[in-house]
């Protein structure tokens, strides 16, 4: 049926408008481009819809566009009145998206700040054989905590403080870890009084560790300090872990 006769219109050629604007994605515009090279009539339309999409733009956020064939009137292009108003829809239907996406992204990394690790903590340049290891917000942010507590392991000898900071929402926490080599990936867990266990952060633990006293490189001397938030209020902490992946504990601090 030619795209011009009957009520039913395929979906290939409803694409035409968007693939003018450029709102379809790698996949879609690809697969539209298939369909063009044989259909006479797409052509056509993007021959009368060339340059209209700044002209579009602009009409979507124009507020209660619901009068879009007088707009057809404006347009030198002269397109069918309900063409325009489906790609005045097209528009913006497509920056409703683009906002919505917007706004996830923002939800995402307020969740990160607030419920998350804290900003990058052991910077290392390098890989596995060796890297620098630069000051930190995390390393920064522990200097400054008055309430710490501390625990060393008597099996592993890993040595871990923990620096915490009493929030509305929780509890902010800093922990600086000593005498621990890799490989290893570990957590570090909250232990609630009432037995709840949360996962404040997690990292992996390069070849040379951090925090050996007797490293081979400076990087390898100092500490990890890495940063991490709980829903929990001080008073409602019990203790702290160090665990590695497979569920073996480092370390104990009682808070």
């Amino acid at each position: 049926m030619n795209p011009s006769q009957g009520s039913s219109v395929p979906s290939e050629h409803e694409t035409v408008g968007a693939y003018a604007l450029g709102i379809l994605d790698d996949a879609e515009a690809t697969a539209f481009e298939t369909h063009l090279a044989g259909c006479e009539w797409c052509a056509q339309q993007l021959d009368e819809l060339a340059g209209m999409e700044p002209m579009l733009a602009a009409l979507a956020d124009l507020p209660g566009s619901g009068s879009t064939p007088a707009i057809g009137e404006s347009l030198s292009a002269k397109p069918s009145p309900r063409l325009v108003e489906k790609l005045v829809d097209e528009v913006s239907e497509h920056r409703a998206q683009k906002r919505r996406r917007s706004f996830y992204m923002i939800a995402a990394a307020a969740a990160l700040i607030i419920a998350g690790p804290l900003a990058a903590v052991a910077v290392n340049s390098g890989s596995d054989s060796g890297g620098q290891v630069t000051a930190s917000p995390a390393q920064d942010q522990f200097r400054t905590m008055a309430d710490k507590a501390s625990g060393t392991d008597p099996s592993t000898h890993v040595s871990a403080t923990v620096g915490m900071a009493q929030k509305a929402w929780g509890t902010q926490a800093v922990l600086e870890l000593k005498n621990v080599k890799g490989p290893l990936k570990c957590s570090l867990v909250l232990v609630a009084k009432n037995g709840q266990r949360v996962t404040m952060s997690s990292w992996s633990v390069p070849n040379w560790g951090y925090g050996i006293e007797d490293g081979k490189t400076p990087e390898s001397k100092k500490p990890l300090y890495i940063g991490g938030a709980a829903a929990f209020q001080p008073n409602e902490i019990d203790h702290f872990e160090v665990v590695t992946f497979e569920g073996k504990k480092l370390v104990q601090v009682d808070a």
